[in-house]
């Protein structure tokens, strides 16, 4: 018993940090930094680099990864990126952050290796010192991790509410503008803070490796367990954090004590304790009435009235979208020519690159999931990917297990994931986007845990054998078919969009108390978005399975989802050619590298597409709106006036600003009519 409860205090020792550091960058920026598990799993592999791969001591190799790399990455990153994302909403400013995610961990790949590293050592010299209290063993790496918690987070509390770089760090969160007025400088303050933050990252994945050894796959899965902590705190408090922190890491060890270890539940529950967590937190919540909104939004009017471009690239992007009215040609004629460029390449490419074309239109489908709940209601869910895998075993059931047709048995398959996106919906229809993504993931994490490693539903990592219909058999027949489906679920959200509902969405959107004073349904459109995005999912989850020629739970990974989330709002989330196009690319480019060049590149897709990601915090509206813009401005600049030019983008930038000062909410929140 006590050797179990100390291992718990070591492991939520780790959590505990974790959720300081997380808590401590959304306090002082309002960014939720889904990046921290990379940055932790950087510092830890560096500190492996330089300890045991270069025989360097334990003192300077961490002193130099967990001192000076850490907090110089975390300054970098700030000076980079994260001061750029202060007034986005909150779809880019986590899109961003996945992506980042994504690019540093194939960034680590490539420069440390993939060997994953069973029992790497600690801070603790080796052979480690081992202690005995009250019977229990104690190592010295488990003394070093409570040295740490209570150095690092009680000094850091004592920071935050004792002295005046706390009060300024705290000021600076309500109004950059109003702390500059105060004689504060808020650069300075949130440089300290995300140096800070990312020491703290890169110390808890120092610490973290001789409990979970090197692996960015567990490290990742470890970190976001440390988000049940800060959605317990409600994104705010420090204290509480750490306190469930620890307790997450007591009740998971003394959970592997009394359960039976060769039981097929206690490996199915241990994982999923602090999403447990999770679950009974927003319970405790609706219970007590206890609002989970975003009250600490970063910035005011003042602050997105004197920012660049009236404070939101996306603001300006669809004010000057109004000024101008309908689009122009090369926007008016993009699906068409998307829709013949599928054509070409179903026709003209040879072998396996035709069954490509047909994989890339079933991640499209998918992807038209985010564009009507992302890109349409500006729903934040990070779990299309688990309603794409639950669609699928589904079919696979329906369809090899009890002999429906598989077309059928998909359609049956999307309805299932309906009527699931419907209660989730209904369960965080009061949750603000923040609270909204991290629910979403834990239900996706969940899922992935406790259904998709039943032994019927694995079957030993090789899944449900799932066959397309007999006239998609072959490569091309295949990709037909998916061409043919693809175009009736973009037709369903092109429909839906210019729809009743489809306009209650876009004006729920803009203003909820304005919609809702002229009768508009909030809990109708929200739960028509979220059934029809399920749907969207569920179906081409199906339909990516068939490709496969199984429904394999493996290639359905929740952290695989906001890949393909970057992916989309890299090239544009509320386009329905968007969704072609990221579909598209996600299939061609890993299979060119894979192809034709060595296994080192094959990192090198991840890399891009987090790269794609981290750059939408400066073009927010995507590469296709942006390039399809460029190309209309090339073909009007000989035929415009410039001072036409000139008086029209001023035009443009005015609703942007009035918006921003009218309105409480974020000026991302103009509709693009």
């Amino acid at each position: 018993m006590i050797a179990a409860l100390l291992a718990g205090l070591a492991l939520g020792g780790v959590y505990a940090l974790a959720a300081s550091g997380i808590v401590m960058s959304y306090i002082s920026s309002g960014i939720l930094n889904f990046a921290f598990a990379a940055e932790a799993y950087f510092i830890a592999r560096l500190y492996y680099y330089l300890h045991i791969q270069h025989g360097w001591g334990i003192a300077p190799a961490a002193v130099l990864s967990v001192l000076v790399v850490a907090p110089a990455l975390g300054v970098v990153l700030w000076a980079v990126l994260f001061r750029f994302l202060q007034l986005a909403s909150s779809l880019i400013k986590i899109v961003v952050t996945i992506g980042l995610s994504v690019c540093l961990g194939a960034v680590t790949i490539l420069l440390f290796g993939n060997n994953s590293v069973g029992a790497p050592p600690g801070l603790a010299p080796q052979p480690e010192p081992i202690y005995h209290v009250a019977g229990a063993s104690l190592t010295l790496d488990q003394i070093i991790i409570y040295v740490c918690v209570i150095v690092v987070i009680g000094g850091g509390a004592a920071v935050l509410k004792f002295s005046e770089i706390g009060l300024q760090i705290r000021a600076t969160v309500n109004s950059d503008a109003m702390t500059k007025l105060s004689g504060i400088n808020p650069t300075r303050v949130a440089v300290t803070v995300w140096a800070g933050s990312t020491l703290i990252a890169g110390l808890a994945g120092v610490l973290l490796a001789p409990i979970v050894g090197l692996d960015l796959n567990d490290y990742t899965v470890l970190i976001a367990a440390a988000f049940a902590a800060v959605v317990a705190a409600r994104l705010r408090s420090v204290g509480i954090a750490v306190a469930v922190g620890i307790a997450m890491g007591v009740v998971t060890t003394l959970l592997e004590r009394y359960l039976p270890p060769t039981s097929t539940f206690t490996a199915e529950v241990i994982p999923s304790v602090p999403f447990i967590f999770i679950f009974l937190v927003i319970v405790y919540f609706a219970i007590r009435r206890i609002g989970m909104d975003e009250t600490g939004d970063v910035g005011g009017p003042l602050d997105r009235a004197i920012a660049p471009q009236g404070g939101s690239d996306v603001a300006l992007a669809r004010a000057a979208e109004i000024a101008r009215g309908p689009g122009g040609p090369v926007r008016k004629s993009a699906p068409f020519a998307a829709l013949i460029g599928v054509v070409l390449l179903i026709e003209f490419s040879g072998g396996v690159w035709t069954g490509v074309v047909g994989l890339g239109l079933a991640y499209a489908i998918i992807f038209l999931s985010y564009t009507a709940m992302a890109g349409e209601g500006g729903l934040v869910w990070l779990c299309q990917i688990t309603f794409a895998g639950i669609g699928a075993i589904t079919t696979a059931e329906l369809a090899t297990n009890n002999g429906w047709p598989v077309i059928p048995a998909a359609i049956i398959g999307g309805l299932l994931c309906s009527v699931i996106g419907l209660i989730i919906g209904l369960l965080t229809l009061r949750l603000a986007d923040i609270y909204s993504a991290l629910v979403t993931l834990t239900f996706g994490l969940m899922v992935e845990q406790l259904v998709f490693n039943l032994p019927s539903i694995n079957n030993y990592g090789a899944g449900i054998t799932l066959n397309p219909p007999s006239f998609a058999s072959s490569e091309r027949g295949y990709s037909w078919m998916m061409l043919i489906i693809f175009c009736v679920m973009a037709l369903l959200v092109a429909t839906f969009r210019r729809s009743t509902l489809g306009l209650d969405v876009n004006a729920v959107r803009w203003s909820l108390p304005a919609g809702m004073s002229v009768g508009i349904n909030n809990l109708l459109v929200k739960v028509s978005l979220c059934a029809m995005g399920a749907f969207l999912a569920g179906v081409g989850g199906a339909f990516y399975a068939m490709y496969a020629g199984a429904a394999t739970p493996g290639d359905f990974s929740t952290f695989t989802g906001l890949i393909w989330l970057a992916v989309l709002v890299t090239v544009g989330v509320r386009s329905n050619s968007a969704a072609l196009v990221a579909g598209l690319s996600f299939a061609f480019v890993p299979q060119i590298f894979t192809a034709y060049l060595s296994p080192w590149w094959g990192q090198i897709p991840p890399a891009l597409f987090g790269l794609g990601a981290i750059l939408v915090a400066r073009n927010p509206e995507g590469t296709l709106a942006m390039h399809a813009r460029q190309i209309e401005g090339l073909f009007k600049r000989d035929r415009r006036d410039p001072l036409a030019v000139v008086v029209a983008a001023d035009q443009a930038e005015q609703p942007a600003a009035q918006a921003a000062l009218a309105s409480s909410q974020s000026p991302e929140e103009v509709p693009n009519r």
